[in-house]
């Protein structure tokens, strides 16, 4: 029994102590389960921490996302830039405060030039190239209007030669003409001034023979129509005409400058051709032929013809 007892104390003893090994490791354990449960809630509240933190970074993404976009879309709208083309023009600043002066700055200038025109770029194309257009048109029409003015200057210069030797001629003609038709006198044409040739007035000065005439209007009806009929003779001469028209020129004058006339148109048939309305028998009686109208008949009106080279001299007196 005492070995017994023996042996079962010493079980006993081992017992215990086993037990108190395990209560040992127990308190370990259990000092260890509660130090991971601080650890636990440490990391938890940790993690829930950073949890808010994410939600609180994803709202800040999301609001810069939302910005940027904004912005990008202002650029666009405001300044047809994109956020690359932007970022080229980009200007370092050092103060945000003087940066946001300089550009309420900006700003009111941009707001004082007014209404942008959106459109002045397609317009200024089209102006230009109006423009261009027009100053070529201009420079063709300076271009031409020099040479006219080259031209005209020519012209002038060759008109001034031309009228100058043919008034000479003419003048030369009036003098010679005038002393046949008037039987005498003496008659010449002038310029009024003679240093501007091709806008000069033409004077005329005639003096019949035994007359001191100072003003044309002095002459009579008939001398006035002479003398024009000797300045139209004068011109004839320097350039005769192949057909020419006398619609009664000789009418005001009398029968022996009627005969003058005649005879001197006469004398003029061999480098111009005639035809000469009138009633004065000295004109008629130098004429080739003569055609008259005669009414026979009421509304009904014939041509006659008389070829005064076949017609005896007893029928003309």
């Amino acid at each position: 029994m005492e070995r017994v007892r023996g042996d079962n104390q010493q079980k006993i003893a081992a017992a215990e102590e086993t037990i108190r090994s395990a209560n040992a490791a127990r308190l370990e354990k259990e000092a260890a389960i509660s130090k991971l449960g601080q650890d636990n809630r440490a990391l938890t509240d940790e993690r829930e921490r950073m949890s808010g933190e994410m939600a609180r970074l994803a709202e800040r993404r999301t609001a810069a996302e939302t910005e940027l976009n904004d912005t990008n879309s202002k650029l666009w709208e405001e300044y047809q830039l994109t956020e690359s083309e932007a970022r080229s023009q980009c200007v370092p600043f050092e103060s945000l405060t003087e940066l946001r002066r300089s550009v309420t700055e900006v700003r009111g200038k941009i707001r004082a030039l007014g209404n942008v025109n959106v459109g002045a770029i397609d317009e200024y194309k089209e102006v230009k190239e109006r423009y261009d257009f027009m100053k070529a048109q201009v420079t063709d029409v300076e271009k031409a209007k020099a040479e006219l003015t080259k031209m005209i200057a020519e012209l002038c210069s060759e008109m001034q030669e031309l009228f100058t030797a043919s008034f000479k001629q003419i003048n030369a003609n009036f003098q010679q003409i005038f002393k046949e038709l008037f039987g005498g006198g003496h008659a010449r044409l002038y310029l009024s001034d003679e240093a501007n040739v091709l806008e000069s007035g033409i004077e005329i000065e005639v003096s019949p023979p035994g007359k001191v005439i100072k003003n044309l209007s002095a002459l009579s009806g008939g001398e006035q129509a002479l003398v024009a009929i000797s300045i139209y003779f004068a011109i004839l001469r320097v350039n005769p005409a192949p057909f020419c028209f006398l619609d009664e020129i000789e009418a005001a004058l009398d029968d022996v400058n009627v005969a003058r006339y005649a005879q001197y148109l006469r004398r003029m048939t061999d480098r111009t051709q005639f035809i000469v309305i009138t009633h004065r028998r000295g004109t008629m009686e130098a004429a080739d032929v003569l055609y008259g109208v005669t009414m026979q008949e009421d509304g009904v009106s014939k041509i006659l013809r008389l070829d005064l080279d076949n017609v005896s001299a007893d029928l003309i007196t």
